[in-house]
């Protein structure tokens, strides 16, 4: 008789429940950061259009553009998901490829400052040429 086919994991039953993988976090980041490259990819050709359509023009036709509520929140939604996909991207990276410790610790903390920084910075200029600030 042979034995029955059993399929081995190198799971803990725990982790089979609770679909998390080593790291504890499953596939979120994953599908975070296929989410917001979806959101980027169907808001690059407004954002093409607005760019296209301030070029040559001063300070005072930016401010006119960014006026529209439209255009603004275009650009701020652009904003906030480019900032989002290059935080989890650079987050990948340096769990992937940093092995010490505290270098990994200190490596994503700098990451999420810059790129809390990246996108308050981009925020505030938008509102701010826009007449809000």
């Amino acid at each position: 008789m042979s034995a029955p086919n059993v399929v081995k994991s190198m799971r803990t039953p725990l982790g089979r429940v609770r679909s998390l993988g080593s790291s504890h976090s499953g596939t979120t980041d994953f599908w975070r950061q296929r989410i917001t490259a979806v959101a980027m990819v169907l808001l690059m050709v407004p954002v093409i259009v607005v760019v296209m359509m301030m070029l040559g023009s001063n300070h005072a036709g930016a401010a006119q553009m960014l006026g529209s509520p439209l255009v603004a929140i275009i650009l701020l939604l652009f904003i906030v998901a480019s900032t989002w996909h290059m935080k989890i991207g650079m987050q990948v990276v340096i769990e992937d490829y940093v092995h010490h410790e505290s270098l990994k610790l200190a490596a994503i903390m700098a990451n999420n400052f810059f790129s809390f920084a990246v996108a308050l910075a981009s925020i505030y200029a938008i509102l701010k040429l826009a007449g809000g600030v």
